[in-house]
This record gives structure tokens, sequence and C-alpha cells, in this order.
């Protein structure tokens, strides 16, 4: 390892993972790992590049230097970013794989066992099959979430680091909900929550935000498209801010005229949801704990809403598509995965369909710590309700409940049926 003290985190972060990893590579009873997965070699090495859809890996032996296979372009990332010292680059005209396999051999792995990362998005079936065909002497197994298992607990300085993405994210979403108003189109809102996050130094995230408005809102997963906010319509909003490749993420819903009953009782549920999870979530939980809490205090509305999805998913380092970490853990029911501290978790309490034709959301980005949970957000988590007028100053959520559920009950009830 080269040391030095220009990278993202301590030189002595990236030592404790790499030995970690070594201490689960020994215990899996290999000699090595291929790692080909993007967040994986970035939480290794501080290695990033927008060029990962080009074949590259991470061998880690178990007792010798680690070396990276990359296209011959993406060499100078390599050795502006990382402590990785030994190198085999491919030029575009050349095999990626040929010369992972003749790597190998070089360095004495032809024969041993080697993990790879099977379920990896850009490590092709057909090009782990060259491996197996190539490869004869050595065998090879399937090591996925051996690095996972290190970055599912963030240390101290990831969670400080994440704290540059939430300002991020912070400020997209207030320069979002400012742009909302009647006559805006959707764009407009994506522009204004984009330049926000950079401007507060957020970085290119793994997804640009959800815009979507009226009945665009039942949309999954859509985003801007043009269309202009009409009076006493609402806006959906979902912002990912991203800081060296970390990410938080957070729902906020703006009302562009009176707050319908139904809306505000959706309102009230979605933060009964949130500030039940702040009263209970603690290390030794498991995550269906949590959805189960999470899921009851939604699904017990009379607005026609539900929760269609798993209630929250970890987060942290991601390249596109997507920031969602859900892949390691995601808070849905019978995963008897145990909450630990420096977790990371998107809580998402979104209710699809109130009223049958609205979607709306206020979610919350949480660490655990030692006894309980923390935000990594200051934000109001009330809707903006502005008047059905363009170019007016906002106004804040109305203070006085419709005929109401008391709070206390809900949340009793909910941790009862856990």
């Amino acid at each position: 390892m080269k040391q030095r003290d220009d990278m993202t985190f301590p030189f002595e972060e990236y030592q404790r993972r790499l030995t970690e990893l070594r201490q689960r590579i020994e215990q899996r009873h290999l000699d090595a790992v291929v790692i080909s997965d993007p967040e994986n070699i970035m939480y290794l090495t501080d290695y990033q590049t927008t060029g990962y859809s080009f074949f590259q890996a991470l061998v880690i032996p178990l007792d010798d230097e680690p070396f990276m296979i990359t296209r011959a372009m993406e060499e100078s990332n390599i050795i502006a970013r990382t402590w990785v010292e030994r190198t085999r680059p491919y030029p575009d005209t050349g095999d990626a794989i040929q010369m992972l396999v003749d790597a190998l051999k070089e360095f004495g792995l032809a024969d041993k066992r080697i993990g790879y990362e099977r379920n990896s998005y850009f490590f092709p079936a057909y090009q782990q099959d060259r491996v197996h065909t190539t490869l004869t002497e050595g065998k090879l197994l399937d090591c996925f979430g051996i690095v996972e298992q290190g970055r599912i607990r963030k240390s101290a300085v990831e969670i400080e680091l994440m704290r540059r993405a939430a300002a991020a994210t912070e400020a997209g979403m207030r320069a979002g909900i400012d742009a909302c108003e009647v006559g805006a189109s959707e764009n407009d809102i994506g522009a204004a929550i984009s330049a926000g996050m950079f401007r507060a130094g957020g970085e290119p995230p793994s997804v640009m935000p959800y815009v979507t408005s009226g009945p665009r809102t039942m949309i999954g997963h859509a985003t801007w498209e043009g269309r202009c906010i009409q009076a006493g319509e609402h806006v959906f909003l979902e912002v990912g801010g991203c800081y060296r490749r970390y990410h938080t993420a957070m729902m906020r819903t703006v009302v562009l005229g009176k707050l319908s009953d139904s809306m505000y009782k959706a309102q009230e549920r979605m933060k009964q949801a949130l500030d039940a999870v702040h009263e209970f979530v603690q290390p030794g939980m498991t995550v269906s704990d949590v959805d189960n809490l999470v899921r009851n205090i939604i699904s017990h509305n009379d607005v026609g809403a539900q929760l269609i999805t798993r209630s929250g998913y970890s987060i942290g380092i991601a390249f596109p598509p997507s920031w969602d970490e859900g892949y390691i853990v995601s808070l849905k029911q019978g995963d008897s995965t145990v909450l630990e501290p420096g977790m990371t978790f998107h809580i998402i309490p979104w209710m699809w369909g109130v009223d049958g034709d609205k979607t709306c959301g206020i979610s919350d980005t949480i660490h655990i710590t030692e006894d309980g949970c923390e935000s990594f957000f200051t934000l109001e988590r009330d809707f903006v309700v502005k008047p059905a007028k363009a170019n007016k100053k906002s106004l804040s959520v109305e203070k006085t409940p419709p005929q109401q559920t008391s709070n206390k009950k809900v949340v009793e009830e909910a941790v009862t049926s856990t």
C-alpha cells in the first residue's frame, strides 16, 4: 500500500478496511478475491470513475499486495486517487478478461481458491464463463457480500462525511420547495434542486431528484417531464444529496392551495411513524421489527393510502443507477438482520394513493447510535402549504388539525403489534 494523505479518508481507515476484509477472506478459506463492484472498489481504495461500464477489478490476495485491472485510460484514476501500487491496464483493442487471467497467473494465484462477486452488475455471466474456462487449475467461488459485511456499518469518519451529503440534500430540498408554485414546471423545480445541491457542495448523485406533481405522483420512480403545476395540486419531492459518492436522501411534499383533511391526515401519519422510529429504534432490534413498527402506523389510515414498498433501506456509497444499498439490507418483514451502531438507513414511510389519486412522502436518513438513532437532517417535516397563486411567499402548514386519532394511541398500537 502506498501511504498518502490526500484521499477521502485518513490512510488508517483504508488499512482497517483491508485488514478486516482479509480476516473475512481467511474465514472463507480463500486465497484471494476479485472485487468488481464499483462501490466495493471505492470503499477499499477510494477509486472512482464514471467509466465502470468497462471491466475493472481489484484483486486482493490474502498475503500479498493487491493489484488492479482497468481500462488503460482509467489507470490515471488509480494513480491519482488510491493507495494501489500494482496495475495491469488493458487497451481498448485488448482483452480485459485475458488481462485478469494473465495477472492472476503472474502473481501466483492461478491454482488457488479465488472468490469473485457472482452477482456484480459489471462482471456479467459471459465474462465469468471465460474465467472459468481459462483458469482451469484454480477454484472459483462466489464471495458475494464479503466487502458489504464491512460496508454495512459506517465508521465515525464515514458518518461525518455523510453529514456533508446531508447538507447538500437539505439545500436541494429547500431550493425545490422554494421553486414550487402554480405555473412552475417540474423541470423548473428539478433545476432548482440540482443547483441548490451543487452550490452546497454536493456532487453528481447516483439518481437525479424525483419531482412529480398532481396525478403524476402516482407513477413509481417518475421524475420531471415538463408538466406545469396547477392550482390545488401537490408536488412530491425526493432528493438524494451526494458527497464523495456517499448519499443521504429525503422526501417532502408541497401543497399549492388548501390542505385537505385527507392530506393532513397523511402528513400526521407519516410524522407519527418517524417519531416512533426515533423513539424506539435502537441496536438489537431486527430490521423486520422496524418495518413492522413503520408499516403498522402507516397502514392504520382512513384515507385509502398504502405503503407498497419496504419501509427503508441501507444508504451510503453509490454509483448510478441507484443511491440504494438495499441489496445489503432493507427494512422488510421476515428479515432477521440485527441493527448495530453505525448502520445508516433511509426511512420511507411514504403513502401511495391518498384519496386514490395522490402520493406523498416525508422521509428521513438516520444512523444507528449506541443507544438509539439520530437523523442527519434538521428540515421541518410538515408539508409546505402555499397559496394557489404564482409568486407568493410560502405559508406555514395549518396547525389546527381535523379530528384525529391521538399520536400516542397510534404508536402504542404499532409497538404492541411489532
